[in-house]
C-alpha cells in the first residue's frame, strides 16, 4: 500500500529527519460515511526506528495524523550510518524502508 520517503542529515552530532509516509489514514468517521462500518478505517498506529539496532522512535499515533503524514525527529547519530523506519497500521499491514544519514 505505501512507501515513504526519508530525508536524514547530520548536522552536529544530531540527526535531523524529515519523512513523509503514504497513507491514505481514514479515519472512524470517514469510514462510517463512505462504507456505512466504522470498522472499515485505517489508519498508522505505530511508527518504529532504529540506527545500529538502537531505537531512535518509537511512537504510538493515531487517526489524528492526516493523510500521508509528515514526521520530524532528531537524534544524536552520524554520517554514513542507516536509519531504518517501520509503520503498522490498524489492518496490520507494514511498510519499511531505510536511508542512509547524509
Amino acid at each position: 500500500m505505501g512507501s515513504m520517503r526519508i530525508k536524514a542529515k547530520e548536522k552536529n552530532g544530531i540527526v535531523e529527519v524529515k519523512t513523509m509516509f503514504k497513507h491514505d489514514m481514514t479515519t472512524y468517521n470517514q469510514a462510517e460515511k463512505k462504507t456505512g462500518d466504522r470498522e472499515n478505517a485505517n489508519f498508522i498506529t505505530h511508527i518504529s526506528g532504529t540506527v545500529n539496532g538502537k531505537t531512535v522512535i518509537d511512537m504510538s499515533t493515531s487517526q489524528f495524523l492526516s493523510k500521508n503524514p509528515i514526521i520530524t525527529f532528531g537524534f544524536r547519530g552520524k554520517k554514513g550510518d542507516e536509519l531504518t523506519l517501520t509503520w503498522v497500521d490498524r489492518k496490520g499491514e507494514t511498510d519499511t524502508d531505510t536511508e542512509k544519514i547524509k
